[in-house]
Formats: structure tokens, C-alpha cells, sequence
């Protein structure tokens, strides 16, 4: 992106916290296109693919985990982090929204100043996780430079946070990280997230390493987390 400002897409059809949503993301240094509609929220995703999405679940016509699963089956926005907004609080709507795609989670009545937080982590981290060498662990290759992952010599598709969860668990293959390590390497020690959601992000990037037929590299361990081969 160079020296360019990060280009937040925001998706809320109340106006009064759109507007608010806007202006604090402003505020951060962002240049941000809005809309109250799922279907062009997609158009304007497919027009100018954006660095972070704030998308509410509950939109007229097309929902917010519609419009999440389709950002992340498409090649250009698939790797852009996705917080979602939802007055669902119960943890099977919460796993729902990880398990379509979404990057984090965030529950209504929230704070605006602990969202921005989530915004900067997400962008931080996505920065970060695009700079470093190559990471290799038998089959698998992690070209960092590129942001591409291999396995068996076949290029796996991951979301930004399955990528940094990779790249966490081959900086040291056969260590076992716990749930609450694992929460402050991928998500940040200044983000409260649920230790469930380490469990949701596993299992997509155990199907997505599996797609490529690789037998099963991600170890659980019993009462102390998860581990590389």
C-alpha cells in the first residue's frame, strides 16, 4: 500500500451509527466507503477491494454473513479481515460468524473505542504477517513476502487470521501452544477474545490444509492446546 491510507469498507444500515462508525475510522487515519446494503457492499468489494471490512450481520435483503461468506470466497477479497457487528450474543451465533469467515466478532452494545482497537489490531497484524522469510515445515512452505502457503507443492488458500495462526505454529514446529498463547500471538493481548474462537480458527485451518490432502499436520493435546506436527 505504500504511503497510501488503509481503505475501510463499512457496512451498517442504521445511519446514526454509520455515521459515527465513519467518523471514529476517519479519526484512525482510514479513507472509508460506506453503504447500508449487503448487495453493494459486494459491488463496491469487487470495485476497490478494501483493507478491512466492518460489517453488521442484521442488513435488509442480502445479511452481513452472506455477504461474509461471498468476500471470502472471492480470490481479491479473501484475505481482507472481516470484523463483524451482531446483536446476537449467544456463542453458537458467534461461532457461526468465525466458522462463515469472519476475522472477529464484535456484540452489540459495543464500545467505539475498543472496535477501533480491533481495526488497528486486524490492519497491524495483516501488515506484519505480509513482511518476514520464508517459514518451512515438511511440506509445508509459507512465503511470507508474497503471502502465499504451500503445501506439497499446492497453493492453500487461507483468511488473513488462519494465515498468522500458520505462521505462528511453524516458527517453532512441535511446540505445544495453548489456547491463551495462541490468543495473544494471533489475536493481541489487548483484544479480548474468547478462547472457543482459537478452537473455530483450528478446525478452518485444519480443512484448509486438508483440502490439499495433507494428513493432518495440527496436533491437539489434551488439556494443553495445539501444536505442528
Amino acid at each position: 500500500m505504500g504511503g497510501a491510507r488503509p481503505l475501510a469498507l463499512l457496512v451498517e444500515d442504521e445511519a446514526a451509527q454509520r455515521e459515527i462508525l465513519a467518523y471514529n475510522l476517519g479519526a484512525e487515519g482510514l479513507d472509508v466507503v460506506e453503504t447500508p446494503n449487503g448487495a453493494e457492499a459486494l459491488e463496491l468489494a469487487a470495485d476497490h477491494p478494501p483493507d478491512i471490512v466492518i460489517l453488521d450481520w442484521m442488513l435488509p435483503g442480502l445479511s452481513g454473513i452472506e455477504v461474509c461468506r461471498r468476500l471470502k470466497l472471492r480470490e481479491e477479497t479473501r484475505g481482507v479481515p472481516v470484523i463483524m457487528i451482531s446483536a446476537r450474543t449467544e456463542e453458537v451465533d458467534r461461532v457461526r460468524g468465525l466458522e462463515t469467515g469472519a476475522d472477529d466478532y464484535v456484540v452489540k452494545p459495543y464500545s467505539v473505542i475498543e472496535l477501533m482497537a480491533r481495526v488497528r489490531a486486524q490492519l497491524r497484524r495483516t501488515r506484519a504477517a505480509a513482511v518476514g522469510a520464508q517459514l518451512v515445515h515438511e511440506g509445508i512452505v509459507m512465503d511470507s513476502e508474497a503471502h502465499r502457503v504451500f503445501v506439497d507443492g499446492g497453493e492453500v488458500k487461507l483468511g488473513p487470521t488462519e494465515y498468522r495462526l500458520l505462521a505462528t505454529l511453524l516458527e517453532k514446529p512441535g511446540r505445544v501452544w495453548s489456547r491463551e498463547q495462541l490468543l495473544d500471538r494471533v489475536w493481541g493481548r489487548d483484544i479480548y477474545v474468547d478462547s472457543r474462537t482459537v478452537d473455530v480458527h483450528v478446525g478452518r485451518l485444519r480443512k484448509a490444509l486438508g483440502a490439499t490432502g495433507a494428513s493432518g499436520p495440527i496436533r491437539t493435546v489434551r488439556g494443553a492446546g495445539y501444536a505442528l506436527g
